[in-house]
């Protein structure tokens, strides 16, 4: 252990040492910062600013997250996949493990807000540890086998699994990553807690003008007749890119001005060359991930939101666009459901038919009804409303302590708080 992650760990200790007897000590542990992760991050994030700028709870909270040490790959410099996924390998599963053994006794809970990361319960206390899982992609090699993984792919999920298992709770975001955890037996019923996440406070339907200068200056006017449909998030195969630049392509004919705007960087490979193969080139603009506030800019200037993923443990793009007052068209999805309720259009997953139709028919809409439009969008909005990170901290702040009052008798007070 270096002498910067010792300090860290003794400062925390006598910080918690220091504390109020009245106050509970939460250690929040987050992923690494190199991992680029918005969604995880963002739950982080919120859950930190509502503890330490909210009502007072009786609970202190700290962020844990140690620097990523680079193994293969250096800091500030383009290196190739592959260094890269060994250095999350070797942090993941080598460094945060033993970085955490020094902060075993400096918190009264622990919550792993990414479950992925529920390796390091067993480096913790686990009957103070809780893990927040969003969706069952990580053990899909165990539930589905079907031999296109590596034995050492298996093995780290395997042990991402137990880590999982030993969790004193297990938060869930919504009813849909319930029913999966319980339907295939990974977590005991008994250990399971919903606590829908938030739309961030930016999202909002109400003008911000700087950042809604910056967003303009981002997407540039759109062609005569025109509209941008958006989508949020990252291109990996469940979030269907290939399917949405097909269905795009459609639209296109019939609105010829239409621009597809994907906010999570760069398309792989083989979604550019079908950018290419649909002659979309002038077509697709797609832009980084980015500040909260421009993001909900962003929504704010598209005309609808379109989220055609095959599997989905939440649908933060979901809330964040109604939250703007943007329509959202999402795949007919049991956790997308439960988001949008009756304020989404929901088709079936790869019906390319079904997905035209219901975005042909937003476009015609927007300019033949407005009025229609805009109840829509005040459908939307009235929808959002309903998940915020107030509601959401304030429900964790429950589970934190029914799992201090089960761990000794002197956190029994903060049961009845």
């Amino acid at each position: 252990m270096s002498a910067s992650q010792s300090n860290r760990g003794s400062a925390a200790i006598v910080s918690k040492q220091q504390s109020s007897s009245h106050h509970a000590r939460l250690g929040v542990i987050c992923d690494f910062v190199e991992e680029n992760w918005p969604s995880m991050d963002l739950v982080a994030d919120m859950l930190l600013a509502q503890l330490r700028n909210g009502p007072p709870t009786g609970i202190d909270v700290e962020r844990i997250r140690p620097p990523m040490a680079r193994r293969f790959t250096r800091e500030g410099c383009s290196s190739s996949k592959l260094a890269f996924s060994a250095d999350r390998l070797f942090n993941r599963f080598w460094d945060y493990p033993r970085f955490l053994r020094t902060y075993r006794e400096a918190f009264d809970v622990f919550h792993v807000v990414d479950h992925s990361y529920a390796q390091l319960v067993l480096e913790l206390p686990p009957g103070r540890t809780l893990v927040t899982c969003h969706d069952t992609d990580a053990f899909r090699c165990l539930l589905y086998p079907d031999g296109v993984s590596s034995a050492p792919f298996r093995a780290m999920a395997r042990r991402i699994l137990r880590g999982l298992r030993m969790a004193a709770l297990v938060v869930c975001p919504s009813l849909a990553t319930y029913d999966m955890l319980r339907a295939h037996n990974l977590i005991a019923k008994e250990k399971l807690r919903v606590v829908p996440l938030g739309a961030h406070p930016s999202c909002s339907a109400q003008p911000d003008r700087p950042a809604d200068l910056q967003a303009r200056l981002l997407l540039g006017e759109p062609g005569a007749g025109g509209a941008n449909l958006l989508h949020v998030g990252s291109t990996v195969p469940r979030k269907r890119i290939d399917f949405l630049l097909r269905i795009f392509a459609q639209v296109k004919n019939q609105f010829p001005g239409v621009r597809l705007v994907h906010v999570g960087g760069q398309l792989t490979p083989r979604q550019e060359s079908i950018v290419d193969e649909l002659k979309l080139r002038d077509s697709v603009l797609v832009l980084p991930w980015l500040d909260r506030q421009v993001l909900a800019a962003v929504y704010r200037q598209a005309t609808a939101v379109l989220l055609p993923s095959e599997r989905e443990g939440f649908g933060l793009p979901v809330i964040e666009a109604m939250a703007c007052g943007t329509p959202v068209v999402a795949s007919d999805l049991l956790a997308l459901r439960e988001v949008g309720g009756d304020s989404a259009i929901y088709c079936p997953v790869s019906n390319a038919a079904n997905w035209t139709e219901a975005i042909s028919g937003l476009l015609l809409e927007r300019h033949d009804a407005p009025d229609a439009w805009q109840a829509r969008r005040n459908r939307a909005i009235l929808q959002a409303s309903r998940f915020t990170w107030t509601n959401y901290t304030r429900r964790m702040v429950t589970i934190y302590r029914e799992v201090l009052s089960g761990v000794s008798p002197i956190f029994g007070e903060f049961a009845s708080c």
